[in-house]
């Protein structure tokens, strides 16, 4: 038997849904049958790619290796494939949430009056690695610890550290209290955290006022965090970049002190040798234009 596309797109579902049952909905096909195809592939290669000795399903090393050079063979076919990107060739700008902050806006409008044979697509993936991974954007704004550990063949540039703010309802106490606020201001209060690709944890908060898991909210995205502040359910923590990208008339932000500020980075896939993929030619373009986004703002607010 030979592997073919099949095979990598079905353990691609499996590696990103965390199980069998998952993937198999999400590709509408029997668990049996999904079952099947994964072991073909496994044959196929001569190593095992999921360890089925646990409760949660989880890759083996083997299999980690493999999902970097399975989404890299799917996008290259995927992208080969896709009509609307014959010509021209459009770059993809991933992030999962709040991208560049303040410096978004700037950063397309230059791109587009520099480079307009180019389209810069922003494009919002809702997971940690914001579509980096899973082959869906060519470069990504992400923000440390953001991207999983075992996540190999990335290559990144620092663009700028950002200053964590509490977010509160309006008309709340908390509102009206002088800034900045704490994390024991906060410890007392339900928490919103997005648990598919955000950044905070119960762990920012030191041990003698964390908060309990039970006194939090979790959600999916933004959208939903911003939602459950504004109508007075809980209190969040992000970055300031959350702030400049989502004013939003039921929340209030206010610096937070005693938090460590977040690195936000641009990272990208590193070609691997013999791959025959070459990765998106504007991808440093893109990383010299942030850093010159960046270096003029903060110039001018010197």
């Amino acid at each position: 038997m030979t592997a073919d596309l099949r095979h990598l797109r079905a353990f691609l579902a499996i590696a990103e849904a965390g199980s069998v049952t998952s993937a198999a909905a999400v590709l509408r096909m029997s668990q049996p049958a999904l079952s099947r195809t994964l072991r073909q592939l496994e044959t196929h290669l001569g190593v095992r790619l999921v360890d089925r000795s646990t409760h949660h399903l989880e890759l083996t090393e083997d299999g980690r290796r493999f999902r970097e050079k399975a989404a890299t063979a799917v996008a290259v076919v995927d992208e080969a494939l896709d009509p609307a990107r014959l010509r021209p060739w459009p770059l993809r700008l991933g992030h999962a949430w709040s991208a560049l902050g303040r410096h978004t806006t700037p950063l397309l409008r230059r791109w587009k009056e520099r480079y307009p044979d180019t389209p810069l697509e922003l494009l919002r993936v809702d997971d940690r690695t914001a579509g980096l991974l899973s082959g869906k954007v060519d470069i990504a704004a992400v923000r440390a610890p953001m991207i999983p550990v075992d996540a190999q063949g990335l290559l990144g540039e620092w663009l700028r550290n950002e200053p964590r703010v509490a977010a509160v309802p309006a008309g709340s106490e908390l509102a009206e209290k002088s800034p900045p606020l704490t994390l024991e201001d906060l410890a007392s209060h339900t928490i919103a955290l997005n648990i598919v690709s955000g950044l905070t944890t119960l762990d920012l908060w030191p041990e003698g006022i964390r908060p309990e898991a039970s006194a939090t909210i979790g959600v999916a995205n933004t959208d939903d965090w911003l939602g459950a502040i504004a109508a007075g359910s809980a209190v969040g923590v992000s970055t300031c970049a959350t702030a400049e990208m989502h004013p939003h008339p039921g929340v209030v932000y206010r610096p937070l002190a005693g938090a460590a500020e977040v690195p936000l980075m641009l990272m990208w896939r590193e070609t691997p040798r013999g791959s025959g993929r070459p990765g998106h030619p504007a991808v440093p373009r893109l990383v010299e234009l942030a850093l010159d986004v960046l270096a003029e703002d903060e110039r001018g607010t010197a």
